[in-house]
């Protein structure tokens, strides 16, 4: 007779790349396939499989948790122009100019709006881990960003009635030729931004000569991988500046440059900040928050984290940047946004130009505030919302809904969380320099990417956070908010499987809440103790001092450390299951 714990239910399991694969694997093995008689839905999500899949394998992910309900996402990996041709390469037989988006592009934002789920992201409540927070006051880092253009200039409103959004651009043939369209229902909001490319290409120019007059490092963010007809674009023209013009004279003076995805590398400077450098953040929305984030820490620091910090992201709706239309205009003309026959709006783009329309359902906002008013309500956090009302009609809509659903909660006698409003560069000066005990941020999908990754590096790791998708029908998808640890890999690779570091406790924690999940909704309480018990086990071995290198000095007993690699540190977590 098995000893296995039976479950009825299938999960759904989404495999990933590189250094998180191999944790995965055999986290399934020592946790999961070993202790329990459950049914894997398992689907090949990794770089390759999207892209000889030409996308099926995101599809297939999608409709998986659709039907069964429960998943967990491994970390993959987004590949770059570079990563893609070596791909291609690779497969001969593939026409790299007839790729669905989904066969290259992350996978993560089309999983999320196909199953309308909402993103919240929390620490995991480690007893003992204790970030030293870095030395900011004083520190040499300066922010630059562009004044004009992108979404500060945009066009945006809330559509008055339900119908078609059309972009039209008339070109040197005069004819109107439709680049795209899409529904919008009466009050969603919509948005069109464009940067001049030319001044994309001035600002380089000022950008690098500024860091070699002042011999400062280079930092350059942006997401080109998921915007990749926008930030891509400014990021191929500031690159190309850079290698011709400014290359030679940096390495000269020894000076260092770095690019990074903006979330990425946001994370990496507030946790860990250089001696001296310049920071370019062209995409001005989000670079002006990052600025007034530096200047302040500059002058008070960052505080010793006492409090558990939880972030909800709105991406249900696929909205913002990451559910766009962006591309470049490939000739000099006129853009109009027509909405039901009526122009709504027009710009002169020339060839080059980067754009970007977005929109949003009003709908799906609604179902994510109630779902922040709902986890802060079982969860007793504090709720601070971050919207640029002042000048954004896009965002009007979010501040409508949080008035309309604290109406119909108090009607139903539950009345919202306390909560404020305020600016996204406030609340990310507020959740970094001053976190309530028990606090919610609620943010919109590229802002909250960026917030959750500066969060979580600041948690000591992002191994330390978990991440819960959730959606309006109760599918509910649990990862790990770190990425594939490439270089990790590489290390791996070279030693032939022998030096094998990685902390797998993100990931540990999300199969752990999946298994809860899986139990909870078919009553079977052996499977809900397991599931209990393995999130303890995680916690106790790091409470007892058995950690991965990523966290060596982190505890509040560094003497007592016991610094293990990936297989010792999963050895030592099953040890502490329950028999």
């Amino acid at each position: 007779m098995s000893s296995k714990i039976n479950v009825s239910a299938p999960l759904v399991i989404l495999h990933g790349d590189e250094m998180a694969q191999v944790a995965f694997e055999r986290i399934l093995e020592t946790f999961v396939t070993s202790r329990l008689d459950v049914d894997l839905v398992e689907i090949d999500l990794t770089a390759e499989n999207r892209l000889v899949t030409n996308g099926q394998a995101v599809i297939d992910a999608i409709e998986a948790l659709k039907q069964y309900g429960v998943g967990v996402k491994n970390a993959g990996m987004t590949v770059n122009r570079t990563q893609l041709g070596e791909l291609l390469a690779a497969h001969p037989e593939l026409d790299g100019t007839t790729l669905h988006p989904l066969a290259t592009k992350s996978p993560n934002g089309a999983i999320r709006k196909g199953i309308g789920g909402n993103i919240t992201r929390e620490d995991i409540q480690f007893r003992n881990l204790e970030f030293n927070t870095p030395e900011w006051i004083g520190r040499d880092i300066d922010v630059e960003t562009m004044d004009g253009g992108g979404i500060k200039d945009s066009f945006n409103e809330l559509s008055s009635a339900t119908g078609i959004v059309k972009l039209l651009f008339v070109g040197e043939s005069g004819d109107p030729v439709e680049l795209h369209r899409r529904e919008v229902k009466k009050g969603d909001p919509w948005l069109l931004a464009t940067n001049d490319i030319d001044q994309v290409k001035a600002w380089a120019h000022r950008f690098f000569q500024r860091a070699i007059d002042e011999q400062r490092d280079i930092y350059l963010g942006l997401k080109d991988t998921v915007i990749a007809g926008y930030d891509g674009v400014m990021r191929a023209a500031i690159e190309d500046i850079y290698r011709e013009h400014y290359q030679a004279q940096v390495e000269a003076l020894g000076l260092a440059y770095h690019y990074e995805l903006i979330d990425a590398q946001a994370a990496r400077l507030v946790a860990n900040p250089p001696e001296r450098a310049l920071w370019g953040v062209p995409d001005n929305n989000t670079g002006r928050k990052l600025y007034k984030l530096v200047e302040q820490l500059k002058v008070h620091g960052i505080p010793k984290r006492k409090a558990h910090v939880s972030l909800s992201r709105m991406s249900a709706g696929g909205g913002d940047q990451y559910g766009s239309y962006n591309a470049p205009s490939l000739e000099d003309g006129i853009l109009k946004v027509v909405v039901d026959g009526e122009e709504k709006h027009a710009c002169r783009v020339k060839r080059g130009d980067p754009i970007l329309l977005m929109s949003n359902d009003h709908e799906a906002i609604r179902d994510w505030v109630f779902q922040v008013f709902r986890d802060a309500s079982r969860k007793d956090k504090e709720v601070y919302f971050g919207l640029k009302r002042e000048y954004m009609e896009y965002d009007d809509v979010f501040s409508t809904a949080i008035t309309d659903v604290r109406r119909e909660l108090a009607k139903a006698d539950t009345p919202p969380p306390s909560f404020m409003i305020m600016r996204p560069s406030r609340q990310l000066i507020k959740m970094i320099t001053d976190p309530p005990r028990n606090a919610l941020y609620p943010a919109q999908n590229l802002d909250g990417d960026i917030f959750s990754d500066i969060s979580a590096a600041l948690g000591g790791s992002l191994a330390t956070a978990s991440s819960i998708i959730e959606s309006k029908n109760g599918t509910m998808l649990f990862e790990a908010p770190h990425g594939t640890a490439h270089d990790l890999y590489l290390k791996y690779q070279e030693s032939d499987g022998r030096e094998a570091h990685f902390n797998s406790s993100a990931l540990i924690f999300a199969v752990a809440n999946a298994l809860e999940t899986l139990g909870e909704r078919e009553a079977n309480a052996a499977l809900v103790d397991y599931a209990t018990g393995l999130k303890a086990a995680l916690i106790d071995t790091v409470a007892d001092g058995i950690i991965t290198g990523d966290l060596k000095g982190k505890t509040t007993d560094p003497a007592a450390e016991t610094v293990v690699d990936m297989q010792g540190f999963l050895n030592a977590v099953a040890e502490r299951l329950p028999a």
